[in-house]
C-alpha cells in the first residue's frame, strides 16, 4: 500500500508515459473512429513510441488495451469495429499502462463535436469533482474526506454519484488496496499517508446512480439511459499533500 520514494519514482514516469498517450488522443480526429481503431492507435502508440505495456490487455482475460464509455456507458465499454463516435457523443476512455514493473491508471471524458450545453456541464463537472477529491489528499485525512469533497459536489450541481464502482489503490498491481469510493462521510475512512498510491474515479449521472452490465459482462450502463461521465488519476499522497502521477500538460494549473 504505501511505496518507497524509489518505486514512487518509477510510478511518476509511468504516469507520464500515460499524460503522453492522452495528449496524442487530445490532438486525434476522434469523431468518426471506430472505438476498436482508437483502441488500436492506443495499442499501437503505448508499445512503439513509448516502449511501454498497454497493462488492461489480458488483465482479467479483456482483450484490449482501453475502455470506450459512450453516452450512457459508465465504465468498461468494450472497443468494437461497429461502433463509430459521432458528433454530440461524449466518450470516456479509460487507459493503463505498464512501465518497469509499475502501473499508471488514468481516463478522460471526451466530449466530440457539439453534444449540447447539458452534457457539456456533467462533463464539466464531473471534471471539476475528481480536482475536488484530489485536493482533498493529504496525510491525516482521510478516505471519507475524499470521497465526501466529490460527492458534495456532484450533489450541489444535480447529479448522482455511482457506488457500484470506485478508485482503488494502484502499484505493481492494476488493482490493490484500499478501495476508494467517491462519496462518503468527513473524518471516517483509511487515514492516509505519505507513499501511498491510488486513483480517484469518480463517475457521475445525470440521473439515478443505479448500474446494469449488459450480457457482454464488462459494459456497464445507468439503470435509466441518461448520460454519465468518468475522470480519473493517479496520485501519491506527499509529505505534504498530493502529488497527480498522470497530470497532463494542460492540466498544470489546475494541480
Amino acid at each position: 500500500m504505501v511505496k518507497t520514494p524509489d518505486e514512487i519514482a518509477l510510478m511518476r514516469n509511468a504516469g507520464r508515459l500515460l499524460a503522453h498517450v492522452f495528449e496524442m488522443l487530445d490532438a486525434a480526429p476522434l469523431a468518426d473512429m471506430t472505438t476498436l481503431e482508437i483502441d488500436t492507435l492506443v495499442d499501437r502508440y503505448i508499445t512503439d513510441n513509448l516502449a511501454a505495456r498497454p497493462a488492461s490487455k489480458g488483465q482479467y482475460g479483456y482483450g484490449h488495451v482501453l475502455n470506450c464509455s459512450i453516452n450512457e456507458v459508465v465504465c468498461h465499454g468494450v472497443p468494437s469495429a461497429d461502433v463509430t463516435l459521432k458528433d454530440g457523443d461524449i466518450v470516456n476512455l479509460d487507459i493503463t499502462l505498464e512501465k518497469d514493473g509499475f502501473i499508471a491508471d488514468s481516463s478522460k471524458t471526451y466530449v466530440i463535436g457539439d453534444p449540447g450545453p447539458a452534457a457539456r456541464r456533467l462533463v464539466k463537472v464531473t471534471q471539476e469533482a475528481m480536482w475536488k477529491g484530489i485536493g482533498a489528499v493529504r496525510p491525516g485525512a482521510r478516505l471519507g474526506d475524499v470521497g465526501h469533497a466529490i460527492e458534495r459536489h456532484a450533489k450541489r450541481h444535480g447529479y448522482s454519484i455511482v457506488r457500484d464502482y470506485c478508485g482503488h489503490g494502484i502499484g505493481r498491481e492494476m488493482h490493490e488496496e484500499p478501495a476508494v469510493p467517491a462519496f462518503g462521510r468527513p473524518g471516517t475512512g483509511l487515514v492516509l499517508r505519505e507513499g501511498m498510491t491510488f486513483t480517484i474515479e469518480p463517475m457521475l449521472n445525470q440521473g439515478t446512480r443505479r448500474t446494469v452490465t449488459l450480457d457482454d459482462e464488462w459494459t456497464v450502463v445507468t439503470a435509466d439511459g441518461r448520460l454519465s461521465a468518468q475522470f480519473e488519476h493517479t496520485v501519491a499522497v506527499t509529505a505534504t499533500g498530493v502529488e497527480v502521477l498522470t497530470l497532463r500538460k494542460s492540466e498544470r494549473a489546475a494541480a
